[in-house]
């Protein structure tokens, strides 16, 4: 992975996802575009609900199962990981460098901690829990874990943190909460990560239930077409 070229490859795969919203209505299909990011990048598959985008500088992994069942909900919750390709300089990463951009095209930041106190998240945390996915695809680099501490619950007697020192040999993964004004829709999101050096940017849909169904019809022949094309 760390020797794949510093360009942007979607593969089928990927357009037959977004295109799933077709499957929905035989009669008169209607294909969601495909995603286009506005920096040059690589994104893979590596679960239904899992994806990966990186560039020559910063790698991020993403679960969202939790926020694809959170249709209308107010509050986002994604698992994620972040960390440096090798050779790349260490650097911090701030609170304000990430944010949610929605199918109308709003970019929501990172909640504050102040904000996640203001909530109870309780319910979203125990789906998170009951329905997580493995979001540890790092490069083989990486050796040392550590943890994405932008939220902290006073039970657990941690604290927060308003940025995460990232180096190429540490994988940092945690959970981001993001306040979508109007609840969560169903389309093309992307998560955005603003590195040193460039921005990454990971697509996800929100799914339908009749795209949901479709995907998880179609799924080893969508992984199966997409790592062909890698």
């Amino acid at each position: 992975m760390n020797k794949a070229p510093y360009r942007f490859r979607l593969g089928l795969a990927t357009a037959l996802i977004c295109a799933l919203a077709s499957a929905a209505s035989a009669q008169e299909p209607k294909p969601v575009p495909m995603p286009e990011p506005t920096v040059p990048e690589v994104f893979t598959l590596e679960g239904q609900f899992v994806r990966i985008a990186y560039n020559n500088e910063g790698f991020v992994t993403l679960g969202y199962r939790t926020a694809n069942y959170s249709l209308g909900q107010e509050w986002m919750l994604l698992d994620v990981g972040m960390t440096l390709r090798h050779g790349a300089k260490a650097q911090v990463v701030k609170r304000d460098a990430v944010s949610v951009k929605t199918p109308d095209g709003a970019v929501v930041p990172l909640a504050t901690q102040k904000e996640y106190m203001s909530v109870d998240l309780r319910g979203i945390q125990m789906m998170a829990e009951a329905t997580r996915d493995s979001i540890s695809y790092f490069p083989p680099g990486v050796v040392r874990p550590c943890v994405l501490a932008f939220f902290a619950d006073p039970e657990s007697r941690t604290v927060s943190f308003d940025q995460v020192e990232l180096n190429d040999q540490t994988g940092c993964v945690g959970r981001l909460y993001f306040r979508i004004p109007g609840g969560i829709k169903v389309g093309q999101h992307w998560l955005i990560v603003r590195f040193s050096g460039g921005v990454v940017e990971v697509p996800f849909r929100i799914l339908t239930k009749e795209e949901e169904k479709e995907l998880r019809k179609r799924w080893p022949e969508i992984k199966k077409e997409h790592e062909a094309g890698l």
